[in-house]
């Protein structure tokens, strides 16, 4: 665990460091046409914003899924990523009770998978992809990110992404999954549909970021914890956990931003 002298961190990332102009292009849909023609809530739903700079080129790429226990929220482009030298993609996805797991991880994966078809034509890099995400998203980003099953349907291996970076994701069985199955909240299960689950020694660099142990979520530090351990015992070189002292679940994407944008500065020279 590092412990984050937060003050510093958001003062010194409180001004932007790029002046360039971007551009953003709204409500676009990540399956096929003959897909969104099949089903309404995934025409209705499954579209993307595309965040980019202009007039550069191999820019990095955030893709980030928004938070709201897998049964809410929008899809955004988070203020805190706005004018860093990097295109984000913020991506919304099917909801708990109107489909079932893993439907909304199969569309997090589609939309990946669009991000690495496409992102070339906006002038951005396809070898500098990470996946992120608050709360539910950051558990989206991670199961992408480390069960390869999701983005094989595509032709994509998962070690492509540059980097995975949830904020204050579930590591465990996510509880909507646990709700529809009908488990008990405070079982913690570590099935399929737990990032636990796929641990591997290959997977690329995995940066996790929770909240005050004493004010997350139930858990929630403590199955990052176990991630991090059990990450470190299979081989995982890059696997790195911070605690951000003093901010409760919501408030810890704030001062989390900053980190996100450190590891891709810090990935961006490993390959250089």
């Amino acid at each position: 665990m590092k412990r984050i002298l937060v003050f510093l961190i958001l003062t010194v990332f409180s001004t932007p460091f790029f002046s360039q102009e971007y551009r953003t292009e709204n409500n676009i849909h990540y399956y096929d046409d003959k897909t969104n023609a099949s089903d309404v809530y995934i025409n209705e739903r499954c579209v993307l914003d595309v965040y980019v700079p202009k007039n550069v080129k191999n820019f990095p790429t955030i893709i980030w899924f928004h938070g709201g226990g897998i049964t809410g929220g929008q899809k955004e482009i988070p203020e805190a990523l706005k004018n860093k030298g990097v295109a984000v993609i913020g991506v919304n996805y099917r909801l708990s009770p109107k489909v079932n797991a893993p439907k909304y991880i199969e569309d997090a994966a589609a939309a990946t998978a669009w991000v690495f078809n496409n992102i070339k034509k906006y002038g951005g890099d396809e070898n500098k992809i990470f996946i992120s995400g608050h709360s539910a998203g950051g558990y989206l980003a991670i199961m992408v990110g480390l069960n390869k099953m999701y983005l094989n349907k595509y032709g994509i291996d998962a070690n492509k992404l540059a980097g995975i970076v949830p904020f204050s994701g579930q590591m465990i069985s996510h509880f909507t999954i646990r709700k529809e199955r009908g488990i008990d909240e405070l079982d913690p299960r570590i099935d399929e549909y737990a990032p636990l689950h796929f641990i591997r020694a290959d997977a690329p660099p995995l940066l996790l970021i929770t909240g005050d142990r004493e004010k997350e979520l139930l858990g929630r530090y403590e199955e990052n914890t176990y991630m991090a351990r059990m990450m470190k015992l299979k081989g995982h070189k890059e696997t790195t956990l911070y605690e951000l002292q003093g901010f409760d679940h919501g408030g810890m994407a704030l001062p989390a931003f900053p980190l996100l944008l450190n590891e891709i500065k810090r990935v961006e020279k490993l390959k250089k």
